[in-house]
């Protein structure tokens, strides 16, 4: 009995072995399947070898195409994929994004059986094939009417832009319902395309300038201009081409003529001659000086924003060729004007009085406090970068410190800010992101890449011309707005142009080319519409027949620096 019971108890034992092995084993192959630490990770790319964030990669399985784990690309196009998930031997990652082609990759054995064991599996590059969809046509077609009507003067530019932007939310959401080949972005993804350092830094700034036009300190820059000129009217237009300009290097061209040509019409009308020979002149000086700063126009502060240039890298980069335009813009406008100028009578002790009795600083002791603002404002601007002070942040704290300190009116404030401006910015940030989105961006980049292939030379002449011509035709903001990632393209592809130097090719082109034609900058359009209010119309034809070689010889000549400093 002792035997038999001894004999089962040995059997019991063995079969309890067996199962605990069995049981052991197949949590061993669990594990397998189970690995909580395993991860896919890899980049997405399109054609221009440019990230592309927002793609949902999805790990699929099975003939159904089981879901079992899924995330989507970061903003320089990298993902992480943690899976928690039982691996089958047959899995594939599905990577899936708006506007471009679905693609699909099979996972290697050996890849899986890494995954199995709890490692990490970096997949290669993957680059997704742009999709030709009718939103495409959409996107394209908008943005095309907005620049007709800014540039037809149809609708207001903010008016326009907003037209837009509607347009885009309308086929959007109410198209992207009946179909997805209709859909172009939805609302948070358009938020992502505004440049919100620009909005706070032109914000911040005009706060800033409100005060200071206050002050009486351009009434009284222009009586000493006269005073000083003595009546020579050579000496007079460089003084007041100087004081634009380097107004204009500070605060925005829009602002600097705004004060300037209700005073120039003046001294013009008191000397006998047509207003425009010297309000031309001016706004040009003003287009092309203000594009040695950061803050000198609002096409600089866009590329300054996208690029990452700062305050001192404009300064720096770029004075010298604008020294050089602004020698050939004087020596051109005293030629062109010369017939009017012999008209000019002697000093004129009427204007004289005149402009002394407007010339007062009214608010002296503002003017000491925003002096004193302005230049802890430059300083940071130049030494900013060193701790990654962004310049919308260097605005918001002068324009903060300078109301605390002063204390004006806060409602009279916030009036000052042209919203109509901000407004134009983020609704045109809006139709242009809509162009991104869908790829056409990405096409003129691609065509331009092939016409100029390696050539550095090439690129910057190209970058420059086309910038300078076409803002003749279309206003420079929504061009440059549009440019950028385009530069941004080339700057990656193109040997020898990490150093950012197609940005201050764009940036010299877009504005310098703004005095090709009326349309081409917005100082232009305001200087027309005070000059016209005097009774002094510019027309069309007339601004272009005086602005045409004035962009000549002033890309021209920046464009001779900008090879010479660069090449």
């Amino acid at each position: 009995m002792n035997k038999i019971v001894r004999i089962a108890l040995l059997l019991s034992i063995l079969v309890l072995g067996i199962l605990l092995n069995i049981k052991f084993q197949g949590r061993t192959a669990d594990a397998q399947e189970l690995s909580e630490s395993a991860w896919v990770t890899g980049l997405v790319i399109d054609e221009q070898d440019q990230p592309v964030d927002g793609t949902e990669v999805k790990l699929l399985a099975g003939s159904d195409n089981t879901v079992l784990a899924e995330t989507i690309t970061q903003d320089d196009g990298h993902y992480s994929l943690g899976l928690t998930n039982p691996i089958p031997g047959r899995s594939e990652i599905q990577f899936d994004r708006a506007h471009f082609k679905n693609t699909h990759i099979t996972l290697e054995r050996s890849d899986i059986d890494k995954l199995r064991s709890g490692e990490t599996v970096t997949l290669p590059e993957i680059t997704l094939q742009r999709r030709i969809s009718p939103a495409f046509w959409i996107a394209t077609l908008v943005f095309a009417v907005v620049l007709v009507l800014i540039a037809a003067s149809v609708l207001h530019n903010t008016l326009a832009a907003l037209v837009g932007a509607a347009l885009i939310f309308l086929v959007s959401y109410l198209g992207g319902a009946i179909s997805e080949n209709l859909y172009i972005f939805n609302f948070d993804i358009a938020m992502n395309y505004i440049d919100w350092n620009v909005i706070f830094l032109v914000m911040g700034m005009m706060v800033v300038i409100a005060v200071i036009e206050k002050t009486g300190i351009f009434q009284w820059m222009s009586y000493i201009a006269y005073r000083v000129s003595g009546g020579r009217i050579w000496l007079l237009l460089l003084i007041l081409m100087l004081i634009t300009g380097i107004a204009s290097a500070f605060l925005d061209n829009v602002t600097t003529m705004l004060l300037m040509t209700p005073i120039s019409v003046q001294i013009s009308l008191s000397l006998g001659i047509n207003p425009l020979a010297l309000l031309i002149p001016e706004v040009m000086a003003s287009n092309v000086v203000g594009v040695s700063t950061l803050v000198g126009t609002p096409t600089n502060v866009l590329i300054g924003s996208y690029a990452g240039i700062s305050f001192n890298d404009f300064l720096v980069n770029l004075t010298p060729g604008v020294l050089m335009a602004f020698a050939g813009l004087v020596i051109y406008s005293l030629l062109i004007f010369r017939g009017e100028f012999a008209k000019a009578k002697n000093e004129s002790p009427m204007l004289m009085k005149r402009l002394a009795e407007r010339g007062q600083i009214t608010k002296p002791g503002e003017l000491k406090k925003a002096g004193w603002v302005g230049a802890g404002m430059l300083i940071l601007f130049i030494a900013g970068e060193r701790i990654h002070l962004l310049p919308s942040v260097t605005a918001l704290i002068g324009a903060t410190a300078l109301m605390v300190w002063i204390k004006p009116n806060i409602e009279e404030m916030i009036e000052a800010v042209d919203w109509t401006t901000l407004v134009f910015f983020m609704s045109l940030f809006i139709v242009v992101g809509a162009i991104q989105e869908v790829g056409l961006i990405s096409l003129i980049a691609q065509v331009i890449g092939d016409l100029v292939g390696n050539s550095l030379i090439l690129t910057m002449l190209t970058v420059v011309w086309l910038s300078a011509i076409l803002s003749m035709l279309v206003a420079n903001i929504p061009f440059t707005a549009a440019m950028l990632p385009v530069v941004g393209f080339l700057s990656a592809s193109v040997p020898g142009a990490n150093s950012k130097v197609l940005f201050y090719c764009l940036s010299v082109g877009s504005a310098m080319g703004g005095n090709g034609s009326l349309i081409g900058s917005s100082a232009n359009m305001v200087t027309a519409g005070i000059a016209d209010g005097a009774g002094y119309p510019i027309s069309y034809a007339y601004f272009l027949k005086k602005g045409v070689p004035a962009l000549l010889i002033t890309v021209g000549l920046a464009t001779i620096w900008l090879l010479f400093h660069y090449l």
